[in-house]
């Protein structure tokens, strides 16, 4: 499978799950290029964006894992080609 750019933006709602997050981006290290994390005291949020460079399973297998921790939105979106 070929490998695309991409994005990935998670909102984290519930900070107590911040280190399920982290061990999980961990995890998938390799496939990340850069990360952002900004947290937003108004709103006691935490707003993280990755650029990825990885198959669509890769992204998939990603975006699941963070979607099943509590609290967490996960959204990504890969380039055409």
């Amino acid at each position: 499978m070929e490998k695309r750019l991409g994005v990935v933006a998670i909102i984290l709602e519930d900070k107590e799950f911040a280190d399920q997050v982290n061990d999980i981006l961990h995890a998938y290290s390799q496939i990340i290029v850069g990360r952002m994390g900004l947290p937003y005291k108004e709103r006691s949020v935490a707003v993280i964006s990755l650029i990825v460079d990885a198959t669509g399973d890769e992204v998939s297998a990603l975006t699941g894992k963070l979607g099943r921790i509590d609290g967490v939105t996960v959204k990504s979106a890969l380039a055409k080609g």
